[in-house]
């Protein structure tokens, strides 16, 4: 068994705790300074994962946008931008996505064991796929990507990926950002959803930190004893 990557969960919300609106398109929910810190964050990390159901809407390239910080990651024999990985119970997923085209860091997918051979056929070269469990198991894709070599892991959403995460506590910390309005419509989704979390009124989670960026707020949260302040 191989040691899980040190966990982070980034994500953007409403007062009301969603993560967008219920139209197709996307809902910003920060400004461009907290944008550069995101993106100083993933410049730290081995490999950002988001979940299925994102790369579908929201389209995201996940990369390193500072041409300072991709640089800086080549000088230490890195690649520009970290691994991408996304998680997939019925391979939905197009082959020309933002997620599979843009860039040259290696993209990962682990879908349900039943699926493996379909996400091959689908995606071709543009991805490796990974058997992931029947049904797809977070632990088990933790520990898969620490033999990968994966130290440092950025999960980046949605609601159903922090939901796992966070329900098999396989999270060290929560970067969350919270905007300054309300949504106010509950078929928007949802920062998470249902679930028997680790932290309930009887065990609090750990507030590392609260810093104004601008218009919006980031918590820090301490979720686990490999909680680093780097």
């Amino acid at each position: 068994m191989h040691d899980r990557p040190y966990t982070l969960l980034s994500c953007g919300m409403s007062i009301d705790g969603y993560l967008g609106s219920a139209a197709p398109r996307r809902l910003e929910l920060s400004n461009d300074a907290d944008f550069d810190r995101v993106d100083a964050v993933r410049a730290s990390c081995d490999a950002i994962l988001v979940g299925a159901t994102t790369v579908r809407t929201d389209n995201p390239r996940l990369l390193v946008r500072s041409k300072v910080r991709r640089d800086e990651r080549m000088a230490r024999g890195l690649a520009p931008s970290p691994i991408k990985v996304t998680v997939t119970e019925r391979v939905e997923l197009d082959a020309r996505a933002d997620f599979f085209t843009a860039g040259d860091a290696e993209k990962l997918v682990y879908c349900a064991s039943a699926r493996v051979d379909d996400a091959r056929s689908r995606l071709g070269p543009v991805a490796t796929v990974v058997d992931g469990g029947e049904p797809v198991q977070m632990r088990k894709i933790s520990e898969d990507l620490g033999a990968r070599g994966v130290q440092r892991l950025m999960v980046e959403g949605g609601g159903k990926v922090h939901t796992q995460f966070l329900t098999d506590n396989l999270a060290d910390e929560l970067q969350l950002v919270v905007a300054p309005f309300f949504v106010g419509d509950s078929r928007a989704p949802r920062f998470v959803s249902d679930g028997r979390f680790p932290w309930n009124s009887d065990r609090r989670a750990t507030l590392a930190g609260v810093q104004q960026i601008g218009d919006v707020v980031l918590l820090r949260y301490a979720l686990s004893p490999r909680f680093r302040t780097d």
